[in-house]
Formats: C-alpha cells, structure tokens, sequence
C-alpha cells in the first residue's frame, strides 16, 4: 500500500515567499529521509515553496477563476510530503512518528488509492491509468 505523509507547518500559511528551513533542520530531515530510503519504503519526496508563491484555480459552472496567493482564508497548508509503501496503515504511521518535526508542525498520513480500490465500473472508466505516471 502506498501511503502520502503531508507535512502541515503551522505558520506557513503567512511564510513570505522566500522561506527556507535552516541548514539544521535540513540536516535533521536529510537523516530521516536517508532512514526511510535505507529501508527502501521512500517512493517520492518533496517540499513546496510557501502558499504565497502559489495560485489557487476554483471553478464554478465550468468556469476557472485563479486567485493568486497568499491565500488569508487558508488555516493548514502543505508544506511538503513523503510518498511511502508501508505494508499498514499502522507502519506508515509509525514512519511518520519518527519524523524529525518542529513542534509548530503535523504529519497527515493518507493511503493513495490503488485501482483495485475501485469499483469494476470505475476501473473500466479508468481504463489506461495505470501507464500514466505517478
């Protein structure tokens, strides 16, 4: 199974554009990358740049509005991720308590869905998906 752990900084909602975590914490989180890459369960990783280089797209009737950010309604935003194969959900949480995290900071664990997740009708659907990357 695979499973999104989804950083959530507190804070991070208002960080200006040019917010970088300091070489410590980089350091710290390196490590921890490295323990979860070392026992080969580390499919992806990523960080993002703060919500206020970002753009929103909502849509209405077919119509696509962007709304630049920040975005001053936004209480949690995503920091960064881990996509991992656990054999559990309670491995993949577990994974995520050993995170080296500030204490402004919370880990969300997601399963992705696989296509055997799904229905037949929306496998059918689907057809194809599973030579798209991801």
């Amino acid at each position: 199974m695979r499973f999104m752990m989804i950083v959530i900084p507190k804070g991070y909602e208002s960080a200006a554009p040019d917010a970088v975590p300091s070489a410590e914490a980089v350091a710290k989180m390196q490590e921890y990358n490295q323990s979860l890459q070392k026992a080969g369960v580390l499919l992806a990783l990523d960080g993002l740049f703060p919500p206020s280089t970002g753009a929103r797209i909502s849509y209405l009737d077919g119509k696509a509005t962007v709304t630049d950010g920040p975005f001053p309604d936004a209480k949690e935003v995503i920091g960064g991720y881990w996509i991992i194969q656990a054999s559990s959900r309670e491995e993949a949480i577990e994974w995520a308590r050993r995170a080296p995290m500030s204490n402004n900071e919370i880990i969300e664990v997601r399963r992705i869905f696989e296509m055997g997740d799904f229905p037949q009708d929306v496998q059918v659907a689907a057809e194809g998906y599973e030579k798209l990357p991801h």
